[in-house]
């Protein structure tokens, strides 16, 4: 194998607010020979995801600086195709931290680096979306913190996208009320339509605080329980005006953010008032939910019951414009990478 082409993307330099494709390098270098106890996966998909913005960054994030000339870090699904490892056989379908290139070599022996999947009755790339990451991200923020009885109202920003189209799903499996928030009038067709949501507003539509407020009034006429927040600024001030006493807001992105810009927010005296529980959270830090969390993605994906889209970039070469209009919300649903 030691004449193969590993083709990568690596950090060249950090950005100054908006990122550019001028952040980014691509660089060919030879596929080594394994050692022992070690695996070599081709990467049939990249996942792009948002967090990977605070990590281009070298300032204080949640996920530690992504290192300058280093292949960008990322989850990756794909198959095994030479093993030192008795644990994994060439042609195994695999997930892992493979990052952006087309080979990974991995110490299998580690735990937990590198998954086997079953891809008989689910894709390889839902390994990415809705059985992966974003999945569990979605079920937690729902079921750990929101935690919606039947009757109440959940509202989900981004709700398009891999993380917030399992939320609302999720929710209506519960017997709650799913309203969605994204951008445009096809994006809010599919999640009415496809993901079965209750309704979805185009944040498009409502270039202020006023005119958002009345059509999530029309929407949400009990009141807003549970909020899945992945945009921050205006939406997060709008939504905190119709909420419920009681209700939860699970904090997961603040994309409004992302190039370092402040997020004021409006009325934070309605946290008191309403005594509203508002709770961050990363996913990683849960591990132990994701076999519960899994078993249920996996066994609605498996039989169909939840839906999900995926937006593909081709070719290694694709992934810094992919992922810079990831983070413009170009994408529809999953941004991978097919490197295949």
């Amino acid at each position: 194998m030691s004449q193969a082409i590993n083709r990568q993307i690596v950090l060249a330099s950090r950005p100054s607010g908006e990122p550019s494709a001028a952040n980014f390098r691509l660089v060919e270098t030879p596929v080594p020979e394994l050692a022992d106890g070690q695996v070599l996966v081709r990467n049939h998909f990249l996942s792009l995801d948002p967090y990977m913005r605070g990590r281009m960054n070298d300032g204080k994030s949640y996920a530690d600086p992504q290192p300058l000339d280093a292949v960008m870090l990322g989850g990756t699904a794909g198959e095994v195709v030479a093993s030192k490892n008795s644990a994994f056989a060439v042609g195994d379908k695999v997930v892992g931290m493979g990052g952006w290139q087309e080979y990974f070599v991995v110490d299998a022996a580690q735990r937990g680096v590198l998954q086997k999947v079953d891809t008989t009755h689910i894709p390889l790339s839902a390994y990415l979306g809705a059985v992966g990451m974003p999945g569990v991200t979605g079920w937690y923020g729902l079921v750990k913190i929101i935690n919606p009885k039947a009757g109440e109202t959940v509202v989900v920003s981004a709700a398009s996208g891999a993380v917030g189209g399992v939320v609302g799903q999720l929710a209506k499996a519960r017997g709650a009320r799913a309203v969605g928030l994204a951008g445009g009038a096809d994006k809010c067709r599919y999640v009415v339509e496809e993901l079965g949501f209750d309704e979805c507003i185009d944040y498009k539509q409502h270039p202020d605080v006023k005119s958002l407020n009345a059509a999530l009034k029309a929407a949400c006429p009990k009141g807003v329980d549970g909020y899945f927040e992945n945009v921050g600024g205006m939406i997060l001030d709008t939504v905190m005006l119709r909420a419920n006493a009681f209700s939860r807001i699970a904090m997961c992105g603040m994309i409004a953010g992302y190039n370092g810009e402040p997020i004021p927010m409006a009325a934070p005296q309605l946290i008191l008032v309403n005594r509203m529980k508002v709770e961050g959270f990363i996913v990683s830090e849960h591990m132990e939910v994701w076999p519960e969390a899994l078993k249920e993605l996996g066994g609605l994906v498996a039989t169909g019951r939840l839906k999900y889209r995926e937006s593909l970039a081709e070719g290694i070469a694709s992934a810094p414009e992919a992922f810079l209009g990831l983070l413009k919300g170009r994408n529809f649903g999953k941004q991978l990478v097919k490197l295949v």
